[in-house]
């Protein structure tokens, strides 16, 4: 064995924490070492993971047009709720309502109506109101994933904040097409269908508000890609992102690096008051 400050021979029956030769405690030495690497190393990782975070922030709450974004975004699902077109039934013995939306096709499948789709295609009575709400119905499955995806793409939009504009604004482009689609397949099949005494149908707004929220998604995003979305770094972190990637590729040594690798005036100010608060307390721990 080795010491590890001035390289002397130590044999192995000698048991004392001390180096025989430069009398350095063994053990505390390379702990030493040991804890300002660490120390270097939760510098640089910590840049990085504060660099996320901006981004997070850019992303969610950066501006007001990154708020608006994903308040509406949140409501485009929420439109999703309001009926796009309802379709009763009612005959003796039975009377039940297939409504186009969130809530609607809920009710529909606990009450069983749904299940009942095929026999209602095939009666005489309601087969033409069962279509009139299965047109739209289609409609409004495409619209459900498009606002997926772009409730996705805001959730991931961090990674990168610049395509994930881009995609949403696009997928909203395509949200706002359907959603018009959906509308007018909403009123042509109420004007083409007849209401009877056995089914009507009810027009809905369902369509009318995505297409809203699709067309704010679309303007905010657009207005997000020509101002920028620019997180806020803290000054030289983007220098540790860099230095750990070389760390971690073996080009560079952390024992070869100051502590603090890096340090600005801000920086160094939080730790001067960090360490004279520590001081503080230990000066009234010894009081005590």
């Amino acid at each position: 064995m080795k010491c590890p400050k001035c390289g002397g021979e130590i044999p192995f029956y000698n048991l004392k924490p001390n180096c025989m030769h430069c009398g350095v405690n063994i053990m505390y030495y390379s702990q030493h070492e040991g804890l300002m690497r660490d120390a270097k190393r939760s510098e640089l990782e910590a840049g990085v993971a504060r660099m996320i975070i901006a981004r997070i922030k850019a992303e969610f709450i950066g501006s007001r047009l990154a708020i608006l974004r994903m308040v509406f975004t949140i409501l485009a699902a929420g439109a999703l709720c309001a009926p796009f077109i309802e379709t009763r039934f009612h005959v003796p013995m039975f009377e039940g309502t297939f409504s186009v939306g969130i809530i609607g096709l809920i009710r529909g499948f606990q009450s069983g109506l749904l299940m009942k789709t095929p026999a209602l295609l095939g009666s005489v009575l309601f087969a033409k109101q069962t279509v009139a709400a299965i047109v739209p119905a289609i409609f409004f499955v495409v619209i459900a994933l498009l606002d997926i995806l772009i409730l996705a793409a805001l959730i991931v939009g961090f990674l990168k904040l610049t395509q994930s504009a881009k995609f949403m604004k696009n997928t909203a482009l395509a949200g706002m097409i359907v959603s018009a689609a959906a509308q007018i397949a909403v009123l042509v099949m109420k004007f083409t269908t007849a209401d009877t005494e056995t089914a009507s149908v009810k027009l809905g707004f369902g369509a009318l508000a995505a297409l809203a929220m699709f067309l704010a998604i679309f303007l905010l995003n657009g207005a997000l890609l020509k101002k920028g979305i620019e997180p806020v770094y803290r000054e030289n972190d983007p220098k540790r992102r860099e230095l750990l990637k070389q760390v971690r590729r073996g080009d560079v040594d952390l024992d070869s690096l100051p502590l603090p690798i890096f340090e600005s005036e801000e920086e160094r100010a939080e730790r001067m008051k960090a360490l004279e608060e520590a001081l503080a307390a230990e000066e009234e721990g010894k009081e005590l």
